[in-house]
């Protein structure tokens, strides 16, 4: 641990997102308050409890994103917070109306204290993705949103969820005046994804055939993903949303190796007579995470 570091909060980390964004800080040498919810996903938390006895610098709080004054606990001292929101149970409407209050709840919490002064948003793609006349976009960049009413017209909890949180996240910062920084990340990919990020992952995939026609189904790497956070949290200049995908998934070659990567949570899909090898065009831009990176480099 590096006592000049400050020290960051990350909540939740026992979501999938979350348990890498606090190794990759661990490894950076910054102390860290994993912050793990009662109902989040119980192998991970286990990890992240045995890492707590054996890491230095890294304190485990229990917190339940109802209870404000658990919240608190977890940001005492902190200044900065990771919101890596995200459930081990199945998306309904029910589910989004929690992960909601409960992103409020995040987000009021910090504007309540004296240390925190940026939080990184745990966004996804789907987010900004999903509407009725998607071809009619030439680019999809962090200009764009989900259309509300589709998605519960096509019960798309997941997005739905994910394009709710944000905007109350926004809605909520700027009127507090804190500094946030969203990362809208494509479907994550990574080691155990399969096991451990099950139900985030099928329920980012509804829609997966015209997310993919309609050239907006791309995926990230886990620890590429938790590089960018990082780097959000430290470059004192960024800001808004920052799409971050690492490739856009629009040929048959590309979406047969994703489903062996998935395996068993989905299986190969057939190969389209007549399709070909022919890809579908890339509508997703990501200019601003260009940016970031190179800025982080030079």
């Amino acid at each position: 641990m590096d006592h000049r570091k400050p020290t960051l909060c990350v909540l939740d980390a026992s979501s999938y997102v979350g348990l890498w964004v606090t190794k990759g800080l661990i490894n950076r040498g910054y102390p860290v308050h994993a912050a793990i919810q009662k109902t989040g996903n119980p192998e991970i938390e286990k990890t992240i409890r045995e890492m707590g006895k054996v890491e230095n610098g890294l304190v485990v709080f229990p917190v339940d994103i109802m209870d404000y004054q658990s919240i608190l606990v977890a940001l005492e001292g902190c200044s900065g917070l990771f919101c890596c929101m995200d459930t081990p149970h199945v998306y309904d409407e029910k589910m989004v109306d929690l992960e909601v209050r409960g992103t409020i709840n995040v987000v009021e919490a910090c504007a309540r204290t004296d240390t925190v002064d940026k939080i990184v948003f745990t966004s996804s793609l789907t987010a900004a993705v999903w509407r009725e006349n998607i071809l009619s976009e030439k680019d999809v960049d962090e200009r764009c949103w989900s259309d509300k009413e589709f998605c519960r017209k096509m019960k798309l909890w997941y997005p739905l969820a994910k394009t709710l949180s944000e905007q109350a996240a926004w809605a909520l910062a700027m009127d507090r005046r804190l500094n946030m920084v969203s990362i809208n990340a494509g479907l994550v990919l990574g080691p155990a994804v399969a096991e451990e990020n099950s139900v985030s992952t099928i329920s980012y995939l509804k829609g997966a055939a015209e997310m993919y026609e309609n050239g907006v189904l791309a995926v990230v790497d886990v620890k590429f993903l938790v590089d960018v956070h990082i780097r959000a949290m430290e470059d004192s200049s960024t800001g808004g949303r920052y799409f971050c995908f690492d490739q856009i998934v629009n040929s048959e070659d590309e979406t047969v190796k994703l489903a062996n990567t998935l395996r068993p949570l989905i299986s190969i899909p057939p190969r389209c007579e007549g399709q070909g090898r022919e890809g579908f065009a890339e509508r997703l831009r990501s200019r601003r995470l260009h940016k970031l990176i190179e800025g982080a480099a030079s």
